[in-house]
């Protein structure tokens, strides 16, 4: 498989067959949720932002992967996610075992909670604009 893909439609027609049907269920439930976020390649995958990086995901040889870009909310959800391999940021599923659809909107709107409550810290630690008279 390449990794230069434009989109996550070049990027999903060529996943395996047996993965492509979860991967675009997975992304259609992350739009359903937030449907203003911008659909992205980010490290040869797919990815979304809103209010910077949200979530990502990827087919692999054996399983796929769900990307919440953090470890705090593998860590939030981990009772939920006790049944999936999880590691730092990671959430592995396979076509036998997916994440359920649930599972995947409290993650997305959890992360967006997250990216907002980081906006408003910078804007809370930004230092003050000098004016120009």
């Amino acid at each position: 498989m390449k990794t230069n893909y434009r989109d996550i439609d070049e990027y999903l027609i060529d996943q395996p067959v047996k993965f492509r049907k979860e991967l675009q269920k997975l992304r259609k439930t992350i739009k359903s949720v937030v449907p203003e976020a911008i659909e992205v390649i980010s490290y040869g995958m797919p990815a979304f932002k809103y209010h910077g990086m949200l979530v990502g995901f990827a087919g692999f040889k054996a399983h796929c992967s769900f990307f919440p870009w953090n470890n705090s909310t593998v860590v939030e959800f981990q009772k939920e996610l006790s049944t999936f391999t999880t590691s730092k940021g990671t959430i592995r599923f396979t076509v036998e075992e997916p994440l359920p659809n649930s599972l995947i909107v409290k993650i997305v709107k959890f992360r967006i909670k997250q990216n907002l409550m980081k906006e408003e810290l910078k804007k809370v630690k930004a230092p003050p604009k000098k004016s120009s008279k």
